[in-house]
C-alpha cells in the first residue's frame, strides 16, 4: 500500500495505511449521463489493464439492497477460475472499523469507557515513557495516542504470527511517544493491536470469536472473517490470489494484525457492514454509538493547516469530505491496503448508500475508483445536481518569485518510516524540488512552481509550506483534504552521538519468520549513515535522533510508523534492536565454502546467514516450514524459495538468509 517509504517499513505501506496522497491528482468525474456501472467497468479494467491490479471486485448498495456486484479477472489463473462477488479479498485497515465496532459494542454495555486510560484495561500495557499512562481507549481508535507506529516483525506473511500480541506489548515496552496523546493524530497501526487485546480481556473471548458472535453473525456477514492466509484449504471459499508482475503466485496471505489489518471480506458484504451505521436496517449498534462513530473526532492539531484537516473518525479514515459535504451530503470512509491486496469503501448514512471496491494488486487504485463510482451513482439518483468530483481544466501556473518568507522551509524533511527528504527553493525562478537524501538517487523526486501561494506539479498536484506551533511541514492540499507530507528536520540543540561508529555499516535481518510476506525482504539488509548536515540524527530504518551512546529514538511529532535504536552485546556479538527487528553487522556473516553444506536454525530461531566470496551456482533443500533467500550485492532478491525453484547463478558478494523452525536443517549445495 503506497510506497512512501525504504527499509525496514516498506512494508507498512501494505496495512493499513490512509492512500489519500495517491488520488490527490485532479478527477477526471463522470459526466451526469454516465451510469456508476459503466465507471466501474471501465476504472477497474483500466487499473487491471495497466498491471495495478490483477483482480478485483466491486458493489453498491442502496438501503440494504444490493444494486450491483461484479467481480473482475481470475481469482486463480491456474485453475481458471474467475473473481465473481463472493470471492474473497484481504480487506487490510478496513478492519480497523470492525474492531471499533466491538470497542463500541463494549461501550453499549458499559464494560469500557472511551475516555478511560487503556492501563485500566491492559495494566500490563506499558512504555518507557510516562506519557502512556494518559493515553485513552479513544486515542487508539482516532490515531492520536502518540504511539509510535506498529510492530512490523513477521506481522505480515504467509501463516499467523501466533506471538504478534505479546511481542508487540514487549516491543511498545521499550518504546517512546512522539508526541503528548491526544497532540496529533497520525496514522498508527499499534493503537488498534491495543484495541484488540482490551476486547479479548474485558469480553474474555478471543478476538475473532467475538467478532463472529457480535458482528458477524448478527449482521449476516456470512464471507467475512479472518484473512484469506488463515482459511482453511477445505473451506469451500474461493480466494482472490495474488500474482506478482512477473506472474509469480504468492501463498495466500495473512495479517497478525488482525484488528489492525488482517480480516477478509467482499464488496458485497463491505457494504453491508457499513450500511449497519446508518440506524436502519440490521443494527447491532445504540443510537448512542452510532453518533459516536459519525463524529470527527479530532486532535489538538485539528484545524491548524489553512485547509481542511482530514476528518477521522473512530476507525475512519473520514467522517466527512469536503466537496461532498458542501452539497449536503455526509460521507464515511476506509482504506485499507496489505501487501497483496487494496480496498476502500465508502458510505452515506443518512441516504443508505454505499460503494466497496477491493483489488489483488500491490498499487491497485479503490479508493480512486470507489470514490468515482460513489459519485456518479449519487448523480444518477438526483441526490447530487452535479460531480463533487469535478474540476475545471487549467492551464500550467506561471512560476512566481517566491517570498523571502518561505527561504526557512528549505533543507531537510522527513516522511512516512522516517525516509529523509532534501527539499530545496529556487527563489527567483519560483521553483521547488524534492529529492531523496541517499547518494545514489540523485535526481529529483518531484517538481513543482510557486503560484499564488501554492506549488503545483505537472500532474495538477499542489502544495504548500506551513508552520504550526513552530514546526515546519510540507503539505499536500487535495481535494479532499491538507495532508501533511513532510516535517522539517531542524537542528539540535545539543546533538549527542553514538558510543561507536557505525556510519556506513550494513546489518543483517536476524529475527525474520520463514514464512514472513516478500515485501518485508527490503528490510533484510539495512544501512547506517550518519548525516553531516544533521549532527545527533542517524539514518537506521529511517531518520532517528541519537539519544544516547546505545540509543536512537523517534526524531519527529508527524512521522507515521517511527522506530527507536538500542546497540547491544551480547556473548560476545554486536547486534541492533529497531523496535522489534533484529540486527548483526554484515561483517560478521560467514562465507559458504564450495560443497554441500547444512545449516541449522538454532533453539532461539534466529537466522542464519551466509556470504559467497566467488562467482556460484546454487542449489536447496528445505523442509516444509523453511525458506531460503539468495540477495545480490546490490540487494536484490534472486531467489526466494517461498516462490522460487531450481537452481540459480549468484554472483561473488551475494548474501543467503536461512529460516526455519528452531532446530530444522536446511541443505545448500554451492558449485
Amino acid at each position: 500500500m503506497n510506497r512512501l517509504f525504504r527499509f525496514p517499513l516498506i512494508l507498512i505501506c501494505s496495512v493499513c495505511l490512509l492512500v489519500l496522497p495517491a488520488v490527490a491528482a485532479a478527477y477526471s468525474a463522470p459526466p451526469p449521463a454516465v451510469d456508476a456501472v459503466s465507471v466501474a467497468r471501465s476504472e477497474i479494467w483500466k487499473s487491471i489493464n495497466a498491471g495495478q491490479d490483477g483482480s478485483a471486485t466491486i458493489a453498491i448498495t442502496d438501503h440494504g439492497r444490493l444494486v450491483y456486484a461484479e467481480g473482475f479477472g481470475p481469482a486463480d489463473r491456474l485453475q481458471n477460475i474467475p473473481v465473481d462477488k463472493d470471492t474473497r479479498f484481504n480487506i487490510g485497515s478496513i478492519s480497523k472499523v470492525y474492531v471499533t465496532t466491538a470497542i463500541m459494542l463494549l461501550v453499549d454495555e458499559t464494560k469500557v469507557d472511551l475516555d478511560k486510560p487503556v492501563t485500566a484495561y491492559l495494566p500490563e500495557f506499558r512504555m518507557a515513557d510516562e506519557r502512556y499512562r494518559q493515553i485513552t481507549v479513544r486515542m487508539l481508535l482516532n490515531h492520536s495516542s502518540g504511539l509510535p507506529g506498529g510492530s512490523y516483525a513477521n506481522s505480515f506473511g504467509f501463516h499467523y504470527y501466533n506471538d504478534f500480541l505479546p511481542e508487540t506489548l514487549n516491543t511498545l515496552a521499550k518504546s517512546h511517544l512522539k508526541h503528548d496523546p491526544g497532540a496529533m493524530a497520525v496514522y498508527c497501526n499499534d493503537g488498534f493491536s491495543l484495541a484488540e487485546m482490551i476486547v479479548e480481556k474485558v469480553s474474555g473471548k478471543k478476538f475473532a470469536a467475538f467478532l463472529q458472535e457480535r458482528v458477524f453473525t448478527p449482521l449476516a456477514l456470512s464471507r467475512t472473517g479472518l484473512g484469506v492466509g488463515q482459511l482453511p484449504p477445505q473451506s469451500g471459499v474461493t480466494i482472490a490470489r495474488f500474482y506478482d508482475a512477473a506472474g509469480r503466485i504468492d501463498p495466500p496471505e495473512a495479517v497478525s494484525f488482525l484488528a489492525s489489518g488482517g480480516l477478509s471480506s467482499t464488496a458485497e458484504e463491505l457494504c453491508r457492514f457499513v450500511d449497519s451505521f446508518s440506524g436502519h436496517g440490521r443494527q447491532i449498534l445504540s443510537s448512542r454509538a452510532l453518533a459516536e462513530m459519525h463524529k470527527n473526532q479530532p486532535s489538538a492539531f485539528w484545524g491548524k493547516l489553512p485547509g481542511p484537516t482530514i476528518s477521522l473518525g473512530l476507525g475512519w479514515d473520514f467522517t466527512s469530505l469536503p466537496n461532498f459535504a458542501a452539497a449536503g451530503v455526509n460521507v464515511l470512509g476506509k482504506s485499507g491496503g496489505t501487501g497483496n491486496y487494496t480496498s476502500m469503501v465508502f458510505t452515506v448514512p443518512d441516504k443508505r448508500i454505499s460503494v466497496a471496491v477491493i483489488g489483488a494488486g500491490k498499487s491497485g487504485r479503490a479508493m480512486e475508483i470507489s470514490l468515482k463510482v460513489l459519485d456518479a451513482y449519487l448523480l444518477q439518483k438526483g441526490i447530487l445536481a452535479s460531480s463533487a468530483l469535478q474540476q475545471p481544466l487549467s492551464l500550467p501556473p506561471a512560476a512566481e518569485p517566491i517570498p523571502e518568507s518561505l527561504l526557512a522551509y528549505q533543507g531537510y524533511y522527513a516522511g512516512d518510516g522516517g525516509s529523509i527528504f532534501k527539499l530545496t527553493l529556487d527563489m527567483a525562478g519560483g521553483s521547488l524540488t524534492v529529492a531523496s537524501s541517499e547518494p545514489d538517487q540523485p535526481s529529483p523526486l518531484m517538481a513543482a512552481t510557486y503560484n499564488g501561494g501554492f506549488f503545483h506539479d505537472k500532474d495538477g498536484k499542489k502544495y504548500y509550506l506551513a508552520n504550526v506551533d513552530g514546526n515546519r511541514f510540507f503539505v499536500n492540499s487535495t481535494k479532499l483534504a491538507d495532508i501533511v507530507q513532510f516535517q522539517k528536520i531542524e537542528p539540535l540543540a545539543n546533538p549527542q552521538s553514538l558510543g561507536q561508529n557505525i556510519d556506513g555499516t550494513r546489518w543483517l535481518r536476524r529475527n525474520a519468520s520463514p514464512y514472513e510476506a516478500r515485501m518485508s525482504l527490503s528490510g533484510y539488509i539495512g544501512n547506517a549513515r550518519l548525516l553531516p548536515e544533521l549532527p545527533g540524527y542517524i539514518d537506521f530504518g529511517g531518520l532517528k535522533r541519537i539519544t544516547s551512546p546505545t540509543t536512537a529514538g523517534v526524531a519527529l511529532a508527524s512521522v507515521r510508523d517511527s522506530s527507536e535504536l538500542i546497540l547491544f552485546s551480547e556473548n560476545k556479538q554486536s547486534w541492533a534492536w529497531l523496535s522489534g527487528l533484529l540486527y548483526s553487522p554484515i561483517e560478521q556473516t560467514q562465507l559458504l565454502p564450495a560443497g554441500s553444506h547444512a545449516v541449522t536454525i538454532s533453539r532461539s530461531g534466529i537466522n542464519e546467514w551466509r556470504k559467497l566470496d566467488r562467482d556460484a551456482i546454487l542449489a536447496f533443500t528445505t523442509p516444509p516450514s523453511g525458506r531460503i533467500i539468495v540477495f545480490s550485492p546490490a540487494e536484490a532478491v534472486l531467489f526466494d524459495s517461498a516462490v522460487d525453484q531450481g537452481e540459480i547463478v549468484a554472483p561473488a558478494g551475494s548474501f543467503i538468509a536461512f529460516s526455519a523452525d528452531p532446530g530444522q536443517t536446511l541443505q545448500v549445495v554451492a558449485r
